[in-house]
């Protein structure tokens, strides 16, 4: 599996759309691009591949591995970019603002649906961040 994630950057965060085939999954909100410095910037863009992670905080949730000079980088929900990620990503079904979004939870559970039957085969999910 394949998806991609298409970004566009501004001052206050980082707004993208998160496809698979061509068609829209949702969108998703980011911290700003700061030189991927660590809980202040969006990761570099770039392949990645993405598995399933649990944690007490956000139960189960996805991690992107192997980002340069990062760690525990994570789809997990927040509306709002800058008060609610350190460096992860947020599903989001609809933008609000830059790097702001609405009802992120249902977006996250329509992701984790997606992805997570593939996961559970041991098949390889791949994301795709381009600009």
């Amino acid at each position: 599996m394949v998806l991609k994630l298409t970004r566009t950057y501004f001052a206050n965060g980082t707004n993208g759309r998160l496809e698979y085939e061509g068609k829209l999954i949702c969108f998703t909100i980011e911290l700003p691009w700061k030189n991927n410095i660590q809980q202040v910037s969006c990761i570099p863009e770039g392949e990645y591949f993405i598995t399933k992670r649990y944690s007490r905080k956000f139960g189960w949730h996805l991690e992107v591995l192997q980002v340069a000079s990062r760690s525990f980088i994570l789809f997990h929900p927040a509306n709002n970019a800058l008060r609610e990620l350190n460096g992860c990503i947020a599903p989001v079904t609809k933008l609000s603002g830059s790097g702001t979004g609405t009802m992120s939870r249902a977006a996250f559970t329509k992701l984790k649906n997606l992805v997570y039957p593939i996961v559970n085969k041991n098949d390889n999910v791949l994301l795709l961040v381009q600009s």
